[in-house]
């Protein structure tokens, strides 16, 4: 079921227009992202042999989404650096601290979706702005549409999970530490991963 189709807000060329399934064309409309049953979170290697996973507990968003014209819809996140969790109390201080994040300063990271493509079934590729302190860099993010469902209470859902892979120091993350070995403490890359849920907002 296609949901987004690519969106080029400069073009005047017309595209051909293609049936529009009636299924899709029911969700359209506004959605709010469900912190509760959503999750944003990231993979970063550690001493060059291991993995650290963390998310950010705090984070809200919007989507609108449009089934008759799949290009008008657009997405925007907005995640609370300071409720970044990697499960040890002491690194997510040095997180949230002037070695990374400056979340005093900071206190915000922020995704504005500027246009999106369909690759292929349920798969698309969602194309914005993130921007971590006051740093703002172009990033995709592939996506599969999980679908849509109305839950015990009434609420009509949209579920997405996808994932982005980035480069730490674009963004002005460049703390580092050698090992004796070789190497360095933390990679550059990082993987981002987003499990989204969300809410149709009443008419």
């Amino acid at each position: 079921m296609g949901l987004f189709g690519r969106k080029n807000i400069e073009s005047t060329t017309a595209t051909a227009t293609l049936p529009v399934d009636p299924a899709l064309a029911a969700l359209t409309g506004d959605y709010t992202i469900d912190a509760a049953h959503s999750s944003i979170g990231f993979t970063v290697r550690h001493a060059m042999v291991t993995n650290v996973r963390g998310s950010f507990g705090e984070h809200e968003g919007a989507l609108k989404l449009n089934g008759g014209d799949p290009a008008a819809s657009s997405a925007s996140i907005d995640v609370k650096i300071a409720s970044i969790d990697t499960g040890i109390g002491d690194r997510d201080n040095h997180l949230r601290g002037d070695d990374f994040f400056d979340a005093e300063q900071f206190p915000l990271m922020t995704f504005r979706s500027t246009e999106a493509a369909q690759l292929g079934g349920d798969k698309y590729r969602i194309t914005g702005d993130l921007t971590i302190k006051d740093v703002t860099k172009p990033l995709s993010i592939d996506l599969e549409f999980n679908g849509s469902a109305t839950d015990p209470y009434g609420n009509e859902r949209v579920g997405f999970e996808g994932s982005a892979e980035i480069l730490r120091s674009e963004w002005g993350l460049t703390w580092n530490a050698a090992l004796e070995t070789g190497g360095v403490m933390v990679s550059d890359k990082v993987k981002l991963n987003f499990d989204i849920s969300a809410i149709k907002n009443a008419a």
